[in-house]
């Protein structure tokens, strides 16, 4: 017989758990949405930003938020969550994106970032600029250490440099200096 949704094993947990403690289930539910409310886009377009479609984003999003969930209720540390949840999501997107690799080099589906149109311009002139300029960018970007970039993104996502180097696993220095370094590059790019 197939299982339905409700009877899945990560469904009956939620059940089992907030039939036990409702009051401090609820609790957790409600601090999950509110923070699922305010970190969702940041989030998504960090997965986007490690390479992955659009589908894939969303599935990282609602594992991060289920992981969230049970680092909470397991009682584990609660310092810093906005950073524990841009880390969660930043090991589950690259392991993501090596599955999809992977598979793409054994000739399956996946693994493609669509692409994207570039943004109106009111001028065929300004379009022009805009794209040589948008290119000059990208290709800076991409030619950064991948560390570097990385940086760029969650800086780019607002997070501090505090919580950068927790969710990368490198030193508070190692981050200003990387960061200091990308952007110094991308204003010579930019031509300032």
């Amino acid at each position: 017989m197939p299982m339905r949704p409700a009877d899945s094993p990560i469904a009956l947990q939620l059940v089992v758990t907030t039939t036990d403690k409702p009051a401090h289930s609820s609790g957790l539910e409600n601090e999950v949405v509110d923070l699922f409310d305010q970190l969702r886009e940041p989030i998504f377009r960090y997965a986007l930003s490690l390479g992955l479609a659009a589908d894939d984003g969303e599935d990282i999003l609602q594992e991060v938020f289920l992981a969230l969930f049970r680092h909470l209720q397991l009682g584990r540390d609660r310092a810093n969550l906005r950073g524990w949840i841009f880390r969660v999501a930043h090991n589950l997107s690259l392991k993501r994106r090596f599955a999809n690799q992977k598979a793409a080099r054994r000739g399956e589906a996946g693994g493609e970032m669509a692409d994207t149109a570039p943004d109106q311009a009111p001028s065929a002139e300004e379009q022009m600029v805009f794209n040589e300029k948008r290119a000059r960018l990208s290709a800076v970007l991409r030619a950064l250490p991948e560390q570097d970039q990385r940086c760029l993104r969650l800086r780019a996502e607002g997070l501090r440099y505090r919580e950068i180097a927790e969710v990368l696993g490198i030193s508070l220095g190692s981050v200003s200096i990387s960061l200091t370094r990308s952007l110094a590059r991308m204003q010579r790019a930019e031509g300032r």
